[in-house]
């Protein structure tokens, strides 16, 4: 099946929007396609500013409407307690509340930005989206996260390039119980370390330190800032380690 003739089938749909090349592009054969479509963004204490401010962007670039939603995830005592299969219990409130403001906004299918390249059996949130009836068009297509950059960058989408950015929930270890207070601190040295110059990199939390873990091309400049990151860094972390092994996309 081509995504023409998924929107063929389902021609009124609202589009799940992370702001990431993913669903980006997603967006833009549902503008594209589509006979009635709009764009819905969840906003929660997982995702940093940047994320939505890209999701804005590119929604106005394409002419698509947008509605931000607002929800504290940690509210949901099990995303916040942090379990393995924390994306379960996250994507399930989540999608929970987009269902509900689609189907309210008249829409009867939503879309999410999964893609062919995903592995189903490492992602315990596509679970929650298949127990839900969202679609995932792109993997239904079998779209591969190769070809949507391409697909984007041919479509002028200025985020055809922009590095996969797991949500902040990913940088504190299975088990330890996810705070506000830890959200914040991993947003900020984030953000820091992009200041100077980094870009698909991880800061991960490890008790009153951070773990900070770049792709090998970065290494050298790692290396080379670490007292800069390290001073930076100090009022939020006791100590930042650079991880020896480079860090590895997930992207194929």
């Amino acid at each position: 099946m081509t995504i023409e003739e998924f929107f063929q089938k389902t021609p009124d749909a609202a589009v799940a929007f992370s702001g990431g090349v993913d669903s980006a592009w997603l967006l833009h054969e549902a503008v594209r396609l589509c006979r009635s479509t709009a764009a819905y963004f969840v906003q929660t204490p997982f995702q940093p500013d940047f994320e939505r401010e890209d999701a804005e962007d590119t929604a106005r670039r394409l002419g698509a409407k947008l509605t931000v939603l607002e929800f504290n995830i940690l509210d949901v005592p099990e995303a916040a307690a942090n379990p393995a299969n924390r994306c379960y219990y996250c994507k399930k409130a989540l999608f929970t509340l987009l269902l509900k403001t689609a189907v309210r906004d008249g829409f009867p299918a939503v879309l999410d930005g999964g893609n062919a390249s995903d592995d189903a059996s490492d992602r315990p949130g596509m679970r929650a989206l298949a127990e839900l009836g969202v679609r995932s068009p792109l993997r239904e297509c079998g779209v591969t996260k190769a070809e949507i950059r391409r697909l984007a960058r041919e479509a002028g989408l200025p985020v055809w390039d922009k590095p996969s950015y797991a949500c902040l929930a990913t940088r504190v270890p299975a088990g330890t119980p996810i705070t506000a207070e830890a959200l914040d601190r991993i947003a900020r040295g984030e953000a820091a370390l992009m200041a100077l110059g980094f870009s698909d990199f991880r800061l991960r939390l490890r008790d009153g330190n951070a773990l900070l873990q770049v792709r090998e091309e970065q290494t050298a400049l790692a290396e080379q800032l670490l007292p800069e990151i390290q001073n930076q860094l100090a009022k939020d972390f006791a100590r930042v380690f650079l991880d020896a092994v480079p860090r590895q996309s997930r992207e194929t």
